[in-house]
């Protein structure tokens, strides 16, 4: 098995524009000297430079707490200050919420390909990586911002609190190389995939953040983009697995391996290691397929690593503790001797049954109640003898036909639940909200959810005509009904279902309206039609939305999320 020391690096002087030559996944020689000087990396973890560096020095820009950029971001606080540039906490005074600014004079060697790169990423537009949301060259300089995600925690502070759950590595991996496929599909590679570049928001899902941008900034290049982002992905599941750093350095709050150890595989470091996930972050991390005998082929582009992944057997999240409650807190009857083993010896007492009524209310009581029961007798009586003469006296073949039909008891036969083959996001007039996420509609998980992104006006949406999913039922079906689960309530929610002749129909305009628009302040909403319309395509269509909280994706504003989907017919 190939063995790894510490990485060669070639740093440009005073921070020019040669190239940062590094293994993805490896961390560098000026991370092995991080005691020399510590800087912030967009959040304040590792160190990307060295303390002393001979040559000319790029200066970097003398800003300051409150100066405003383009009359809108103004900064607050900065977070890292090197090699020319500085990154920022700042807040979008136009929108209303923080954002992250990296900042370098435009006569910086670095500033056209920073640039460059982050239009690209901006273009990708996937939910799973944190948005670039301005790339910018004013007044001698080039500032880029991106999304600013307050609750959201870096991985680096989760593995400092210990290793990850099985299910969490899983969805680490899983998440990570589904995301960096798609990149790579595109075009970006993002070069530093670093525990500081990955966030887990509050709803457990990951968001990598710095794609191409990171790079650009410290002038990394490869020859090899797939490779070295699958073996970073590679090592960040190591970690998540065993808390340890897969080479003989120490690197972001993480012990390396012991020396001229090789690679050693994840479930050899540790007890208690997921067996599957261990050989995958061998087979991720592995090079010139020098792997085990017991492995198979390398992992050598994240399609291939998130092929892997899905081939695993699903890994279950951890059942959740009961602690049994205390003897006083305990719901069963404790009086008596019920639920509990008479002693021996011991004779159960037999309840003493309440005395009759005796008094002159007791009695008055009985007859009341006696009174009552015989009124009701001969009311059911004449009722059941009227429905019998008029069932006898009926002559309309018609009304025996739809009896027959109904059933015994008359009653029309319980709806027909619709199973859904697909789905697509349906986006007008602007960006979409979250394509990748539609499939967590109708996945029978009530924890996943489609989601819109958060505007500042509402609840009826003013820049958008509406935002909502298209639905395939895989054939023509008699849609009837829609269940509809939604993650906030509030004032309020106003949706509608169309018929609709294809999965991307590009707009609700012209379509047949199956139900009527529902406004709702609660979270669960059924929608009827008059009469069933047969169709194979389904929109739901939001155009108010509820005022919600800042959470993990967005900040607070007019948002709504669709946990559940189910149609009838």
């Amino acid at each position: 098995m190939a063995e790894r020391s510490t990485a060669a690096v070639d740093v440009a002087a005073g921070g020019g524009d040669q190239p940062l030559t590094t293994q993805a996944g490896q961390a560098t020689a000026d991370e092995t000297e991080q005691h020399q000087q510590t800087a912030a990396d967009e959040g304040g973890m590792q160190a990307d430079q060295t303390a002393e560096q001979t040559g000319p020095q790029v200066r970097t820009p003398e800003l300051h707490s409150g100066h405003k950029l383009a009359r809108r971001y103004r900064l607050e606080e900065c977070v890292t200050r090197l090699d020319g540039f500085s990154s920022w906490r700042a807040v979008d005074e136009k929108l209303r919420r923080a954002v992250g600014v990296h900042l370098l004079p435009a006569d910086h060697p670095r500033a056209r390909s920073v640039l460059s790169a982050a239009r690209s990423a901006a273009l990708l537009g996937d939910p799973r990586f944190v948005q670039v949301l301005d790339a910018v060259e004013e007044n001698d300089l080039v500032y880029v911002v991106h999304e600013w995600l307050p609750d959201a925690t870096e991985l680096t502070a989760l593995l400092a609190a210990g290793p990850l759950e099985p299910h969490d590595a899983y969805q680490l991996v899983s998440q990570l190389s589904q995301a960096m496929a798609a990149a790579h599909r595109e075009g970006l590679a993002h070069l530093r995939l670093t525990p500081s570049a990955v966030l887990r928001s509050s709803t457990g899902q990951y968001r990598i953040r710095g794609l191409a941008v990171n790079a650009a900034l410290r002038g990394i290049t490869s020859e090899t983009p797939q490779r070295d982002d699958t073996e970073a992905i590679g090592a960040l599941l190591y970690a998540a697995l065993t808390q340890r750093w897969p080479y003989e350095v120490d690197a972001y709050g993480l012990s390396g391996l012991p020396k001229d150890a090789g690679q050693i595989a994840p479930d050899q470091v540790r007890a208690g290691v997921h067996r599957g996930l261990s050989e995958l972050a061998m087979r991720a991390l592995v090079n010139d397929g020098a792997t085990a005998s017991r492995l198979e082929q390398p992992c050598t582009t994240p399609e291939e690593l998130a092929k892997a992944v899905s081939e695993l057997p699903r890994i279950k999240p951890p059942e959740p503790a009961f602690t049994a409650a205390p003897e006083y807190q305990r719901t069963t009857y404790q009086q008596g001797n019920y639920g509990r083993p008479t002693p021996p010896g011991v004779t159960q007492p037999v309840p003493t049954p309440p005395a009759p009524l005796q008094s002159r209310t007791g009695k008055a009581l009985k007859w009341g109640v006696s009174a009552l029961l015989i009124a009701a007798l001969g009311l059911g009586s004449w009722q059941l003898a009227d429905a019998l003469m008029e069932r006898g006296g009926s002559s309309d073949p018609g009304t025996s036909q739809q009896s027959e039909q109904n059933g015994e008891d008359g009653k029309q036969g319980a709806p027909k639940p619709l199973s859904i083959k697909d789905a697509a996001e349906l986006s007008v007039a602007g960006d979409p909200q979250a394509p990748g996420e539609v499939g967590k509609t109708y996945d029978a998980d009530g924890s996943s959810y489609w989601r819109t992104k958060s505007f500042l006006d509402g609840p009826e949406m003013k820049i958008k005509p509406g935002v909502g999913i298209v639905y395939d039922l895989g054939s023509e079906q008699d849609v009837s009904a829609a269940s509809i689960k939604l993650r906030y309530g509030g004032d309020h929610t106003t949706l509608s279902l169309y018929a609709a002749d294809s999965l991307s129909p590009g707009s609700v305009d012209g379509l047949q309206r199956i139900g009527s628009e529902t406004r709702t302040q609660d979270t669960a909403v059924k929608v009827a039609a008059k009469k069933p319309v047969k169709t194979r395509y389904v929109v739901v269509w939001l155009t108010a939305l509820p005022h919600a909280a800042q959470d993990g994706y967005s900040n607070a504003g007019y948002k709504q999320g669709i946990t559940d989907v189910k149609f009838s017919g």
